[in-house]
């Protein structure tokens, strides 16, 4: 393995610890609802997702999603009232921003594959926080309601992040750290594919 460059942890660092700022107030208004409106503590779920998916669609590279949720959980751990229990959290987000290309091997990043991601995410946290939220006791009608708020902020948390990345992309951040593209072919496997042309 080769070893990550030092622009590759610099950018990932800068990343996470923005998205713990930006975290922060998130968790608090996420906890207040959470006490007060449950349902509706989902609708900003998908911020969750937010910094792994600016860093794998700016950096291009294996883990930098994982790294980026480990860097932010630790910013947001000290202002979370939960201690390190947020890291854990975050790299529980960054893992599914991270899924759809894990899947392939990291061999290619298209925008859907981030969309993918959130698509499993948005299905698979109403499922794992269904006790939590206690959503037995609602009618059907709430419990889809509850799943399309879900998938809604997931999806649309990561239409931000992409066009945050986006925007990252055109003003040159992370250029140093970007996955390069491999070789390409050989003299020789470029003459074998000509012939089989």
């Amino acid at each position: 393995m080769k070893r990550a460059s030092t622009a590759y942890l610099l950018t990932c660092a800068v990343l996470g610890v923005a998205g713990g700022l930006l975290l922060a107030p998130a968790n608090w208004l996420s906890t207040a609802l959470y006490a007060s409106v449950p349902f509706f503590s989902v609708a900003i779920a998908g911020l969750w997702l937010l910094p792994a998916v600016i860093a794998l669609r700016l950096i291009q590279r294996p883990g930098a999603g994982l790294l980026v949720g480990v860097i932010s959980g630790l910013v947001l751990a000290p202002f979370s009232g939960y201690g390190f229990a947020t890291v854990a959290t975050n790299v529980w987000w960054a893992f599914f921003a991270e899924v759809g290309f894990l899947l392939v091997g990291y061999r290619f990043w298209t925008i859907w594959q981030h969309y993918a991601g959130a698509v499993v995410v948005g299905v698979a946290y109403p499922i794992l926080a269904r006790q939590s939220f206690n959503l037995e006791a609602y009618p059907f009608g709430v419990q889809a309601a509850f799943f399309a708020l879900t998938l809604a902020s997931c999806l649309a948390g990561t239409a931000m992040g992409i066009g945050i990345a986006s925007a990252l992309r055109r003003a040159g951040v992370g250029a140093a750290a970007r996955r390069r593209p491999g070789p390409g072919p050989g003299p020789v496997a470029a003459a074998a594919a000509a012939e089989v042309a």
